[in-house]
């Protein structure tokens, strides 16, 4: 990796990670507040993002780095970044351009679980 996309020491050091290395990024649409879908980074992941402005996630299934768009088109361009309190997880809000989800839909979260409780 080239020193420019390296991430910076002192965001890395405020990042909490899972057993494997990495950290819950959240996608929202800038435009409309929708949350499109969860995506795992690492640290070359987070500094390749926050350099480049192109959302790029690592592939647990693949094992490899991926940048959203690359192949279907549908990219998402980078509006902010933010980390939560706890330093686990963070809400990056994006320009969607296409769908977000691999099936064709515009978000990962078309499926809606019946909820039971009573609301008062």
């Amino acid at each position: 990796m080239s020193p420019e996309l390296d991430l910076d020491p002192g965001i890395a050091t405020r990042l909490k990670r899972d057993a494997d290395g990495l950290i819950a990024a959240v996608i929202q649409d800038a435009a409309t507040s929708e949350v499109l879908m969860v995506g795992w980074m690492d640290d070359v992941a987070l500094g390749r993002t926050l350099k480049t402005g192109k959302v790029t996630y690592w592939s647990r299934s693949r094992q490899t780095y991926w940048v959203k768009g690359e192949t279907s088109g549908n990219f998402q361009t980078v509006r902010s970044i933010a980390l939560d309190c706890d330093g686990d997880a963070l809400l990056i809000k994006v320009d969607q351009i296409g769908v977000a989800c691999h099936t064709g839909k515009p978000s990962c979260f078309h499926n809606e679980l019946a909820v039971e409780v009573e609301h008062h």
